[in-house]
Protein backbone atom coordinates (compact mmCIF):
# COMPACT_ATOMS: atom_id res chain seq x y z
CA UNK A 1 0.00 0.00 0.00
CA UNK A 2 1.51 3.24 -1.39
CA UNK A 3 -0.87 5.60 -0.84
CA UNK A 4 -3.66 7.04 0.93
CA UNK A 5 -6.30 9.47 0.08
CA UNK A 6 -9.32 11.54 2.04
CA UNK A 7 -11.97 12.45 0.04
CA UNK A 8 -15.08 14.95 0.20
CA UNK A 9 -17.82 14.48 -1.95
CA UNK A 10 -19.60 18.13 -1.74
CA UNK A 11 -23.15 17.25 -4.28
CA UNK A 12 -24.40 20.89 -5.08
CA UNK A 13 -28.22 19.73 -4.33
CA UNK A 14 -31.10 21.30 -2.49
CA UNK A 15 -31.17 20.29 1.23
CA UNK A 16 -29.50 17.93 4.11
CA UNK A 17 -31.01 14.93 3.14
CA UNK A 18 -30.48 14.95 -0.51
CA UNK A 19 -26.81 15.74 0.11
CA UNK A 20 -27.12 12.85 2.36
CA UNK A 21 -28.64 10.60 0.33
CA UNK A 22 -26.13 11.30 -2.23
CA UNK A 23 -23.13 11.35 -0.18
CA UNK A 24 -24.26 7.58 1.32
CA UNK A 25 -24.34 6.18 -2.37
CA UNK A 26 -20.89 7.38 -2.97
CA UNK A 27 -20.04 5.61 0.42
CA UNK A 28 -21.27 2.29 -0.79
CA UNK A 29 -19.60 2.83 -3.99
CA UNK A 30 -16.09 3.37 -1.74
CA UNK A 31 -17.37 -0.11 0.15
CA UNK A 32 -17.78 -2.01 -3.05
CA UNK A 33 -14.04 -1.34 -4.04
CA UNK A 34 -12.36 -3.99 -1.51
CA UNK A 35 -10.19 -1.60 0.01
CA UNK A 36 -9.45 -0.45 3.53
CA UNK A 37 -12.13 2.82 4.49
CA UNK A 38 -12.63 4.77 7.36
CA UNK A 39 -15.93 7.18 7.15
CA UNK A 40 -15.81 10.59 9.01
CA UNK A 41 -17.89 12.86 9.98
CA UNK A 42 -16.61 15.63 7.17
CA UNK A 43 -14.30 12.70 4.75
CA UNK A 44 -13.66 9.35 4.05
CA UNK A 45 -10.11 7.84 3.90
CA UNK A 46 -9.09 4.92 1.77
CA UNK A 47 -5.56 3.91 1.32
CA UNK A 48 -4.61 1.38 -1.75
CA UNK A 49 -2.24 1.43 -4.51
CA UNK A 50 -2.15 5.41 -6.32
CA UNK A 51 -3.07 4.75 -9.47
CA UNK A 52 -6.23 2.66 -7.96
CA UNK A 53 -7.11 5.50 -5.62
CA UNK A 54 -6.23 7.95 -8.33
CA UNK A 55 -9.50 6.43 -10.58
CA UNK A 56 -11.33 6.34 -7.16
CA UNK A 57 -11.36 9.79 -6.97
CA UNK A 58 -12.43 10.24 -10.65
CA UNK A 59 -15.60 7.41 -9.96
CA UNK A 60 -16.75 9.33 -6.72
CA UNK A 61 -17.56 12.26 -8.73
CA UNK A 62 -19.63 10.53 -11.50
CA UNK A 63 -21.40 8.40 -8.64
CA UNK A 64 -22.53 11.62 -7.34
CA UNK A 65 -23.95 12.66 -10.50
CA UNK A 66 -25.70 9.31 -11.60
CA UNK A 67 -27.25 9.31 -7.84
CA UNK A 68 -28.55 13.21 -8.96
CA UNK A 69 -26.16 15.67 -8.27
CA UNK A 70 -26.33 18.30 -11.00
CA UNK A 71 -22.89 19.49 -10.04
CA UNK A 72 -20.32 18.34 -7.44
CA UNK A 73 -17.13 19.58 -5.65
CA UNK A 74 -14.39 17.14 -4.04
CA UNK A 75 -12.04 17.96 -1.76
CA UNK A 76 -9.13 15.17 -1.86
CA UNK A 77 -5.91 15.20 0.39
CA UNK A 78 -3.40 12.73 -0.83
CA UNK A 79 -0.49 10.85 0.44
CA UNK A 80 1.72 8.74 -1.79
CA UNK A 81 5.02 7.31 -1.10
CA UNK A 82 6.37 5.75 -4.07
CA UNK A 83 9.08 3.60 -2.43
CA UNK A 84 7.70 2.06 0.45
CA UNK A 85 4.25 1.92 2.85
CA UNK A 86 2.15 4.95 4.04
CA UNK A 87 0.73 5.01 7.31
CA UNK A 88 -2.39 2.93 7.73
CA UNK A 89 -5.68 4.09 9.27
CA UNK A 90 -5.43 1.99 11.87
CA UNK A 91 -2.15 3.10 13.32
CA UNK A 92 -3.43 7.02 12.82
CA UNK A 93 -7.05 6.68 14.76
CA UNK A 94 -7.13 3.18 16.61
CA UNK A 95 -6.56 4.89 19.69
CA UNK A 96 -8.65 7.49 19.44
CA UNK A 97 -11.44 5.26 18.96
CA UNK A 98 -11.51 2.82 22.15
Amino acid sequence: MNASIAIQVLPKVNGDEETIRIVDAVIDYIKSTGLNYFVGPCETSIEGDYDELMEIIKECQKVAVKAGAKAVSAYVKINYRPEGEVLTIEKKVTKHHQ
